[in-house]
């Protein structure tokens, strides 16, 4: 994998981790230069060394919840554009153009739902309502940043110079179809048809190998753990959330919304154990399918670490153009394999964890994830870099 620990690393995308942070820090630092006195203390954050800061480092959220940091609304317009600026050093273009659509799609949903979902604030579905949190200062040896919304968490870690974690990367969208004047709008488009073109193209044993459970879990199994470990279940609603709600009433929508999933799904405790985390993965691998199948796992893994800047993009191209790495690569699959019907699927081989479901509001309300196994929030780097400041 690039930049892990795993192998060598080409001298192009080490080059490019490089660029990549020297591009955040001037960013992060021309955003937090704009802010008021009042405005610092929401944006700026100790140091991911300091415990505490690391310990709200590693909170991260999709759901409508407060996030932390300082909330795009409740920013000047330049000093937005400069937070928006940073947001796109963390992404490719391609990567950027649908985090920006998915943030105005909460106009779209607060129409959906009639204008009517509050979350105990004075709009409910805002596309001003995402956070953005500078962990240390930008351009000290480590340092990190995050961005946070419904449907959008980027998590990024800067050690010695180098753009080392991109991990979580969370991108959802509700609606996940929506209808424009002569076409259709579909941020997700690309990771949901080509893993259904790669479902549909298994033959019957091969499905078989696929099949994780005949219906579709209601949620990414992952949630918004810090870390992913072998044997983890769905996380409910009610744990998505920082904290419960002063309002009770709050509290009964979020339980009213996952009951209503769980009866969606109809999955018992023994359902959601099947469809579990598991190390090895599950599903079938890379080498039991054919060269058509296996250029559809290809692209749709390019599909989710395309999110990254395009040196790091490209070098995890590089990596799983090899054949020996694909082998390794799993593909599982739950739910219905027919347009519109609820359906949920996976990604995974020793380090790289994918997730993608689209199961609520009837099938047109989608999550999607990236995920190391090893190293999200650049966990194992920074504890390399914590043992090297022990001993000197």
């Amino acid at each position: 994998m690039p930049g892990d620990g795993a192998g060598p690393e080409s001298d192009v995308a080490a080059a490019g981790r490089e660029k990549a942070a020297a591009a955040m820090a001037e960013a992060a630092a021309a955003w937090l230069g704009s802010l008021s006195e009042d405005q610092l203390p929401l944006a700026a954050y100790d140091s991911p060394l300091h415990p505490d800061a690391e310990a709200e480092r590693l909170r991260w959220f999709y759901t409508p919840t407060e996030h932390g940091g300082l909330a795009i609304r409740d920013q000047s317009p330049s000093q937005q554009s400069l937070a928006m600026q940073l947001l796109a050093t963390g992404l490719s273009t391609a990567g950027y153009a649908t985090v920006a659509t998915v943030m105005g799609l909460e106009n779209v949903l607060d129409q959906v739902e009639g204008w009517t979902v509050h979350w105990g604030r004075q709009r409910g579905r805002d596309p001003g309502l995402y956070w953005l949190r500078i962990f240390g200062r930008p351009g000290d040896r480590v340092w990190a940043w995050r961005l946070g919304g419904h449907h959008i968490s980027l998590n990024n870690l800067v050690v010695a110079g180098r753009l080392v974690s991109t991990t979580p990367c969370f991108i959802g969208a509700d609606p996940a179809t929506t209808e424009l004047l002569g076409g259709t709008l579909r941020p997700l488009q690309g990771p949901e048809d080509t893993a259904r073109k790669l479902a549909r193209s298994l033959d019957a044993d091969q499905f078989r190998q696929a099949l994780l459970h005949p219906s579709a879990v209601s949620d990414i199994v992952s949630g918004n753990r810090p870390q992913v470990r072998h044997g983890d279940t769905m996380m409910h609603m009610q744990d998505l959330w920082r904290g419960r709600f002063e309002d009770p009433g709050l509290d009964r929508i979020v339980n009213d919304i996952d009951r209503r999933a769980e009866a969606g799904s109809g999955y018992t405790e023994s359902d959601h154990a099947r469809v579990a985390i598991t190390i090895p993965p599950k599903g079938i691998s890379g080498r039991d399918l054919n060269e058509r199948q296996r250029h559809l796992l290809r692209r749709l893994v390019a599909l989710y670490t395309g999110r990254a800047p395009e040196f790091l993009a490209d070098a995890y191209d590089t990596h799983y153009a090899s054949d020996t790495v694909l082998d390794l690569v799993h593909f599982g699959w739950a739910g219905s394999t027919d347009v519109g019907e609820p359906h949920y699927y996976r990604v995974q081989d020793a380090r790289i964890l994918i997730e993608y479901d689209n199961t609520q509001r009837h099938a047109n309300h989608a999550h999607s994830v990236w995920r190391d196994l090893n190293s999200d929030f650049g966990l194992d780097l920074l504890a390399e870099h914590r043992a090297h400041i022990a001993h000197e």
